[in-house]
């Protein structure tokens, strides 16, 4: 996909946006995410669709339904409009009017190194969770107290093996 085209959709998210799919059904919601395929997920979506009359004199009946979060398959979109910009809430702004960071991803684990202060992926405390490091060191003959391998007596091999002389 195309860096522009990329961009000019990514400036969109939030927006509340009206997509068109081929069935005629029109889904009115705040634009949340997309892909490379174009799927899109609408947060607080509306569904509409016309119900066409069995007699040609009455009009069409539209008819709303509220589905709430939704995942629209990009195959079946038409077009997309905006409907309007996004919300200017107080859960959306921080203390002062700038942006807040609630609810924004963030990596951790794998392939991240852990930043200092992180709770939670440095491992249990120190002391806490494991054995001692004494008891981790290995032993020459296996745990404490253990007196090792059996010995043979000298000159004797192990059976089925003839002596040495």
């Amino acid at each position: 996909m195309p860096a522009g085209r990329s961009s000019k959709i990514q400036q969109h998210l939030n927006y509340r946006m009206r997509v068109s799919l081929q069935d005629g059904r029109q889904f009115v919601g705040s634009f949340l995410a997309f892909d490379k395929h174009m799927n899109l997920v609408l947060g607080d979506c509306e569904e509409f669709r016309k119900i066409r009359q069995k007699t040609a004199k009455t009009a069409d009946k539209e008819e709303k339904r509220a589905l709430g979060l939704v995942l629209l398959r990009g195959e079946n979109l038409v077009s997309m409009t905006v409907e309007g910009p996004p919300p200017q809430n107080s859960r959306q702004r921080g203390q002062g009017g700038r942006a807040s960071n609630m609810g924004t991803a963030k990596a951790a684990g794998r392939g991240m190194p852990p930043q200092p202060g992180a709770p939670g992926l440095q491992g249990p405390m120190h002391g806490v969770g494991g054995p001692s490091p004494g008891m981790m060191a290995p032993n020459r003959f296996g745990p404490p107290g253990y007196g090792g391998p059996p010995r043979m007596p000298m000159g004797m091999g192990p059976p089925g093996m003839r002596p040495r002389y």
